[in-house]
């Protein structure tokens, strides 16, 4: 009889081919704009290009996915937040 192991991972994002949802769809925008362009202009070199481009923005996709910290370019908050007023005028002297 095979065994099953229980799935305890219920609240992690789901993933599709190893993408959220969100990028899986950006994905699947790609491939449906390639396909689009190779019905229209049917050439062999063409056909070629869309499956490299369809395949690079899949890894790009996936290292992104797998290293969210690429796309982090800066801090957007403070580390401290205070109502103190900011002036240049020193009253200990």
């Amino acid at each position: 009889m095979k065994g099953y192991q229980i799935y305890r991972n219920i609240r992690k994002r789901a993933l599709i081919f190893g993408l959220p949802i969100s990028l899986f769809a950006l994905q699947m925008m790609g491939v449906i704009g390639s396909l689009l362009v190779v019905i229209f202009s049917f050439s062999l070199s063409l056909v070629l290009g869309a499956v490299l481009i369809n395949a690079t923005l899949y890894v790009v996709l996936l290292k992104l996915t797998n290293q969210p910290h690429l796309l982090h370019i800066g801090k957007v908050f403070p580390k401290a937040i205070s109502n103190k007023k900011t002036t240049a005028l020193n009253y200990e002297d």
